[in-house]
C-alpha cells in the first residue's frame, strides 16, 4: 500500500515537472530536486544541482516549445529510496532564422532515485541512461 501512495505522490510531481519543462519554467522545474542532487547526462561525467540549473536556463533559451511525454518502465522501493526507470519523449522546437523553426525529437530512458526529505520526495540522482536524438 505504501509503493501505492509513493507512486500517487511521483506521478503529480511528474505532472507538475512536465507541465514546468512546457511551460519553460525554470525554478518550477528545478524544485523537484534536492539541494545535494547528482545528475548523470547520457555518456557524460555526472554534475551537481548548480550546474544542472545553468544547462537547463540554456536549454530553455534554445527553444521556442517543448512537448514531453512519458512512461514508467519499473520501479522499486529500498533503504528509503525510490527508484524508477522511466521513458521520456521531447519535442522541441528550436528557432531557425527569423520565422522558421527546426522540430528536433528527442527520446531517452531515465533512472530517478527519489528520497522523502522532511516529509517531501526529492530527487536525489538523475541518471540519463538512452538518449536518441532525430
Amino acid at each position: 500500500m505504501e509503493t501505492d501512495l509513493i507512486l500517487s505522490t511521483v506521478n503529480e510531481i511528474h505532472q507538475k515537472a512536465s507541465q514546468a519543462l512546457e511551460n519553460k519554467d525554470v525554478a518550477a522545474y528545478m524544485a523537484i530536486f534536492d539541494d545535494a542532487l547528482s545528475f548523470t547526462p547520457f555518456e557524460k561525467p555526472a554534475i551537481n544541482k548548480r550546474d544542472y540549473t545553468v544547462d537547463i536556463k540554456k536549454y530553455f533559451s534554445g527553444t521556442k516549445e517543448i512537448h514531453t511525454s512519458y512512461y514508467r518502465i519499473k520501479s522499486s522501493v529500498g533503504e528509503d529510496i525510490f527508484t524508477e526507470k522511466i521513458a521520456r519523449k521531447s519535442v522541441l522546437l528550436k528557432p531557425r532564422l527569423l520565422i522558421l523553426s527546426k522540430k528536433q525529437t528527442i527520446q531517452t530512458e531515465e533512472i530517478y532515485h527519489w528520497k522523502n526529505i522532511k516529509g517531501e520526495w526529492k530527487v536525489i540522482a538523475l541518471e540519463i541512461v538512452l538518449e536518441e536524438k532525430y
